[in-house]
């Protein structure tokens, strides 16, 4: 090829790049006037749709409900050891609902045990400083008053909780780690759990669900797909502290019985028989026996028992234990071990004559037993 040919096709490529080039310059900038210009301007919104039926039912669900729960904020008194004065320091939260028009909040014990005071928060943002009415360890319940004037909130639909099924879908409404009016959603895991209590006892017939519960839950109610209260959130089984999908709440039926207690008498007061029972020792007799009911080991001078005529167990002069009477119901419900009997005694009153079937000898013996009160 002809040198000069070459130094055209040079001239001709070089060119070329060279326009290219002043294209793209002259690009840029039109580029970056259509970026700004997006970025001045919101983006299109698509259009969602209406919202599903179980979210719609949810929503109003949570309407309904959150004007009866309430936000409590415990205080404790401490001490200057250099002036002697004393303060109220925060100490912890918690959650409540409404249980009535004339002011009365329902709570866990848990929650303002140890307490030198307490403000409930209603739902409009109002807040009032409370007053214990009573407590039951027993039953991890308590009772606050407020004293609500005008604009009372509404008490929450108190539903049941015998008639629970598991799979039943429940929703959980409090305050966890302080943030106020909070849902979560689940199931009715299991029924009639049993945890224990402060003072030893034992909270039977709990309900476990794997709605989210966490500190500041306690308290607050466990309702239905209806709106009712089923149970009071009362503790939660976690190796961290927070939720692991293991909630336990109080059940309805039992705080339909015990907070009328604690309003009218200021505590729970469980009847009594008058006598000394074991567990241990308990399922050894049974197991020996072949009973199952409840041996009395002792019976109370002058108590319920000891006037109904019970007979207690006796130390053979070998050292083994003679069985007496065995308990076998009480109130028309059966009692195979001493959490049964204790149940059974937690649904009866003091003073009221209660229905005793018990085991002498190989025979079922009918009896009426006059309860008094736990001394």
């Amino acid at each position: 090829m002809p040198q000069d040919l070459r130094f055209l096709l040079r001239l001709a490529a070089v060119t070329a790049a060279a326009l290219l080039l002043i294209g793209a310059w002259q690009t840029i900038p039109l580029l970056q006037a259509e970026l700004l210009a997006s970025r001045a301007e919101p983006r299109a919104i698509t259009p969602r749709g209406d919202l599903s039926e179980e979210e719609r039912t949810t929503i109003a669900l949570f309407e309904a409900v959150r004007g009866s729960v309430v936000f409590i904020a415990t205080t404790g008194t401490a001490y200057d050891p250099w002036t002697r004065n004393a303060f109220r320091v925060p100490r912890g939260t918690g959650s409540g609902f409404v249980w009535d028009r004339l002011g009365h909040i329902v709570t866990n014990h848990h929650v303002i045990a140890g307490a030198s005071g307490a403000t409930v928060r209603l739902a409009d943002g109002r807040a009032f400083e409370a007053v214990l009415v009573g407590s039951s360890p027993a039953h991890d319940l308590a009772v606050l008053r407020i004293p609500v004037g005008t604009g009372r909130p509404e008490p929450i639909p108190l539903g049941t909780s015998h008639d629970l099924r598991v799979g039943q879908r429940v929703f959980a409404i409090g305050n966890p780690f302080g943030l106020d009016w909070t849902l979560t959603t689940g199931i009715v895991s299991a029924l009639n759990r049993e945890l224990p209590a402060e003072n030893g006892a034992v909270i039977r017939e709990l309900i476990q669900t794997d709605a989210a519960i966490n500190p500041g839950n306690s308290g607050g109610p466990l309702v239905d797909s209806a709106g009712r209260l089923i149970g009071v959130n009362t503790a939660i089984y976690s190796p961290s502290g927070a939720s692991a999908g293991i909630g336990f709440a109080v059940p309805a039926d039992t705080v339909n019985r015990v907070v009328p207690r604690l309003i009218a008498e200021g505590r729970y007061v469980r009847p009594a028989l008058g006598i000394g029972v074991d567990e241990q020792v308990n399922r050894a007799l049974s197991a020996r026996l072949g009973v199952e009911g409840v041996f009395v080991l002792q019976v109370e001078p002058g108590s319920p028992a000891a006037r109904a005529g019970l007979q207690p167990a006796r130390i053979g002069r070998d050292g083994s234990v003679l069985p007496g009477d065995a308990i076998l119901s009480l109130g028309g419900r059966p009692v195979r071990r001493v959490p049964d009997l204790l149940d059974a005694l937690d649904r009866l009153r003091p003073g009221q004559e209660a229905e005793l079937a018990i085991w002498r000898a190989g025979q079922r013996i009918e009896l009426r037993v006059p309860l008094e009160a736990a001394r």
